[in-house]
């Protein structure tokens, strides 16, 4: 096996064919992109976390741990775990309201 560098590379040889494995990193990632998401959402509006959890009506730390991917929600897991099951991929978005697609 030849030496390499690549992080995906080396992940990939340390997981190897470990299911569950690959189900926690699919996870994980899956938690990732939607804190991504929500936050990209967040600055783009122009809003702090205290005035998009005003607007939510709960708390800014709330608001900080989804930021953070620092939330587990078993239906979001079971979602993604039909999804592959049907060999599918969950595909998560946030799409602007017509109204704000007419305004921008």
């Amino acid at each position: 096996m030849a030496k390499t560098t690549d992080a995906l590379t080396i992940l990939e040889r340390m997981i190897g064919d470990d299911a569950d494995m690959r189900q926690m990193i699919a996870e994980e990632t899956l938690k990732a992109q939607i804190a991504r998401m929500i936050y990209e959402a967040r600055t783009a509006a122009g809003l702090t976390p205290q005035a998009l959890a005003v607007r939510v009506g709960t708390k800014p730390s709330v608001i900080a741990r989804l930021e953070d991917a620092d939330v587990d929600s078993d239906a979001l897991f079971l979602l993604h775990r039909i999804a592959a099951a049907l060999g599918h991929v969950l595909d998560i978005r946030l799409v602007p309201t017509s109204e704000q697609r007419q305004s921008a």
